[in-house]
């Protein structure tokens, strides 16, 4: 009886082995293609970055909550609400963009920040069926139950915390879970990886003071962007595992100081991070940055021989017919897989992620990864590539979740 009593306990246990070890290499490419869309929708997707804030700030001038219906369905830019139920995307982080030049006012985006968190409260406030707000991982567990797409909060450019680190207080009780502490030029905080002055050699003293306070509110410090001795500075001064929410990997685009070396992606592991890999095309591949570049350059030559500019009406017929004859380079779906590849191989299955850049890119984004509703694409490739369902899930979210819920409980032991 205690031999059947004992058996009848390890029924689930052995159920679920199966279950979860299916035997993809005798599927077929229909059958795998449904396999990586019912994992896609059986588990959270988070994705580090999306930039529906400021495309509708940009597309809605008039109002700060007034968004026209674009987070339900749409034809323009790459997230909506239907498009994110088809992917199986659960958890975009909003990204609050403040680009550099908001930084040089004299309220440094603070204004523009506000505008665009009111954008995705009043988003969710009108919308309650479809989307709702989350602050911690448990939040968006609930959300998902309940068939909702959580909004969490970033911060891209920690600009807006101007001079005073009570604003970095003040922007946790708004929603923000992650700054990034710069964008494209240096900032009051750091150095970024687009700039060449080296302002700082890294960070500042009062960047040293923000990142420490981000670490006792809990709020996750994102690397994305920062120059590399910011990067290994802020390594040694973080209590708590930092994010790159919208990062790719340096060995495919050596031309992209942006993106990051070797090196950094195992400290960031060892740092015990996550690394969300970016799908913009120029970040995956430096042959395609390269190339459009070479034709961006042949294009300037062509108008100026002809003496028109860019702007010239005359100029569109030019313009079609080159681009028409040159056509941009694009990635596919395959050369992200090898971005997540890389990383998995230097800093392991725990430190790696989806940081897309959606609606932040222009479209230029690989071919199969065209807007929100493509995950299962890149799942697929995953799958074909020999990752688990464990791989998967840990890397449609228990990745992220792990460094968040650790940010909050180092939070916790920093105020106790």
């Amino acid at each position: 009886m205690k031999f059947i009593s004992t058996l009848l306990c390890l029924i689930p246990t052995i159920f679920f082995n199966c279950t979860e070890k299916r035997p993809v290499d005798r599927m077929n490419d229909v059958q795998l293609h449904a396999y990586a869309d019912e994992l896609a929708h059986n588990y959270i997707i988070t994705d580090g970055h999306i930039d529906l804030p400021y495309r509708l700030k940009l597309k809605n001038f008039r109002a700060e909550r007034e968004y026209m219906n674009i987070p339900i369905s749409s034809n323009d830019g790459d997230f909506d609400y239907v498009r994110s139920k088809k992917g199986g995307l659960d958890a975009p982080f909003m990204s609050i963009y403040i680009p550099s030049i908001n930084q040089l006012q004299p309220d440094m985006g603070k204004l523009l920040a506000d505008s665009l968190i009111n954008m995705v409260t009043g988003i969710v406030e009108q919308l309650p069926d479809q989307f709702a707000l989350a602050n911690t991982p448990a939040e968006v567990d609930v959300n998902f139950k309940a068939g909702k797409i959580s909004l969490p909060m970033g911060m891209e450019n920690g600009a807006p915390i101007g001079n005073d680190v009570k604003n970095v207080k003040y922007f946790f009780d708004r929603g923000i879970r992650y700054i990034t502490l710069t964008h494209s030029k240096d900032n009051q905080i750091c150095d970024s990886s687009g700039d060449t002055t080296h302002t700082w050699n890294g960070l500042s003293p009062f960047g040293i003071n923000v990142v420490n306070e981000m670490n006792r509110l809990g709020i996750m410090v994102d690397i994305s962007h920062v120059d590399d001795s910011t990067f290994y500075q802020v390594m040694k001064l973080t209590k708590a595992p930092c994010i790159a929410s919208h990062s790719s990997c340096r060995h495919f685009a050596p031309s992209v100081k942006r993106d990051m070396t070797d090196d950094m992606i195992k400290k960031l592991g060892e740092n015990g991070g996550v690394m969300h890999i970016n799908f913009y095309n120029a970040f995956l591949d430096s042959t395609v940055v390269n190339q459009n570049n070479v034709n961006k350059e042949k294009l300037r030559a062509l108008l100026k021989e002809k003496g028109l500019t860019s702007t010239d009406s005359l100029a569109k017929p030019v313009i079609e017919q080159f681009n028409k004859d040159n056509p941009s380079l694009k990635t596919d779906v395959e050369m992200v897989a090898n971005h997540i590849d890389h990383v998995v191989k230097l800093a392991g299955i725990d430190h790696v992620g989806f940081g897309s850049d959606f609606d932040g890119v222009d479209g230029e984004l690989p071919t199969g990864l065209e807007d929100v509703s493509c995950y299962p694409n890149l799942i697929y490739v995953l799958l074909k590539r020999g990752y688990t369902e464990k791989d998967i899930e840990k890397i449609c979210y228990l990745n992220t979740w792990r460094v968040w819920n650790k940010v909050i409980e180092v939070a916790k032991e920093i105020q106790m």
